[in-house]
């Protein structure tokens, strides 16, 4: 399996993404993926059926909102 840190850098896959996906790409314990949806937190999730998913569209456009709230906070 290829690094997850690299998997945001060059392209997420082209599928939904799974919270297991989500805690090893941040490398977070997926209880910490679970919180921040309960927190409304972190990237957009949706259920389908009784399954969460992550649109790996979402996930870019969180981790770009991530960068610019912290570029603009320094």
């Amino acid at each position: 399996m290829s690094d997850p840190r690299n998997t945001l850098r060059s392209g997420l896959p082209d599928r939904y993404l799974t919270p297991d996906d989500i805690a090893e790409m941040f490398e977070v314990p997926k209880e910490t993926v679970y919180q921040w949806r309960r927190k409304h937190m972190g990237p957009p999730g949706f259920r389908i059926g009784k399954h969460l998913r992550y649109d790996p569209a979402d996930v870019r456009a969180y981790v770009s909102r991530c960068k610019t709230a912290d570029q603009d906070a320094a």
